[in-house]
């Protein structure tokens, strides 16, 4: 952050906000243009030192990364709005704080600051330079056609059975894990959930790899049955180990559970029945898919653009940004030597999911 920067920094009176997720929020009006007033807030942003992590013709976030234990997890972001002249300047705590000690305040009267001070510098000329130059990106008049994109590479069919018979196999595996652990006691509500989305959302980062498979709804539809599996399998692996453990008779699976429910869930010295059971599958299962939802979700995004090359993906969507229709895309690709259908609705796959790692950074 430049000096001049840090030393207002310093003179603004903080705004404290409680909440949920405390935010602050304010607005200005600028006479800049909208292709101008994004190119002045990059600036910003790169003037401050925020990571931009969202973009589009009116809007621009960034966010702040805190690493911990080898996770990285945003913990601020402040988001800019462009309307007609008017700009709307939002920050907000993305943890689990309910106080945020005025930071949020902070961050949007130094962006109106840092925005004013640059808008200033530009005279009306100057201006029109930017809007000029945006425009040029935007229309990626700068790119230049390559003679040859990289060699098409041995297209591979999607293989869905590859993942259901990965997802028996990791909840089994699971399933017997977490049995053993809660024979000896030492489960812990919140953290295993946390572990066990982990380990699948890990696991299907390969499986999906493997297969060639990105269908993100039976995906989805998938991963939420590996995990009634693995907990379900964690219940009859306990059955088993307690019959073997302690030479008893075998009652039946279904008798097992049904005493489970008689005896409810007891915390420490606190029983608090069947109700109490229950509620801790849900939870088990809630927590479980939710973290695996909001990771797998990263994960086919990751995978769609990382197995097309990145020359090819820029090649087919400055056709997109000339609006050229699919077909005249597929026919330039194949001019270029990728004449493979499956390999031609990756590249046009890879584009998408471009976009939705665009949104997936987005503040909500």
């Amino acid at each position: 952050m430049e000096q001049k920067f840090k030393s207002f920094e310093k003179l603004i009176k903080r705004k404290h906000s409680f909440g949920f997720t405390p935010k602050y929020q304010e607005e200005f009006r600028t006479q800049v243009s909208e292709k101008a007033f994004i190119s002045i807030a990059k600036e910003v942003f790169e003037k401050l030192g925020w990571e931009i992590t969202y973009l589009n013709e009116s809007n621009i976030q960034a966010k702040k990364a805190t690493s911990s234990l080898g996770f990285t997890q945003f913990t601020e972001g402040i988001s800019i709005n462009f309307s007609y002249g008017k700009v709307t300047v939002k920050s907000e705590s993305l943890g689990n704080e309910m106080w945020d000690n005025g930071k949020n305040s902070k961050r949007v009267k130094l962006f109106i600051y840092a925005f004013k001070e640059i808008e200033n510098g530009y005279d009306r000329n100057a201006l029109k330079e930017i809007e000029k130059e945006v425009e040029k990106q935007q229309n990626w008049d700068d790119y230049v056609i390559p003679e040859n994109l990289p060699k098409e590479k041995k297209h591979r069919n999607p293989k869905f059975s590859i993942v259901l018979i990965g997802s028996v196999i990791i909840s089994i595996l699971l399933g017997f894990l977490l049995a053993k652990i809660s024979m000896n006691g030492k489960y812990i509500i919140g953290l295993f959930e946390f572990l066990i989305a982990l380990a699948i959302s890990f696991s299907y980062k390969y499986l999906i790899k493997i297969s060639n498979f990105t269908d993100f709804n039976k995906l989805l539809c998938s991963v939420i049955g590996t995990i009634i599996l693995t907990y379900t399998l964690n219940q009859y692996f306990q059955y088993e180990l307690i019959l073997r453990e302690n030479n008893y008779e075998r009652i039946g699976f279904l008798n097992f559970i049904i005493l489970k429910f008689q005896t409810g869930l007891r915390i420490e010295k606190l029983n608090i029945g069947w109700i109490g059971l229950i509620i801790s599958w849900i939870i088990q299962i809630g927590l479980t898919s939710l973290i695996s939802y909001l990771r797998l979700a990263s994960i086919v995004t990751i995978y769609k653009i990382d197995r097309i090359p990145i020359e090819v993906v820029d090649f087919a969507f400055y056709y997109v940004v000339k609006d050229k229709t699919e077909q005249e895309i597929r026919n330039e690709l194949s001019a270029k030597g990728w004449k493979n259908k499956q390999n031609q609705d990756e590249v046009f796959e890879a584009i998408g999911a471009m976009q939705d790692a665009n949104e997936l950074n987005k503040i909500s």
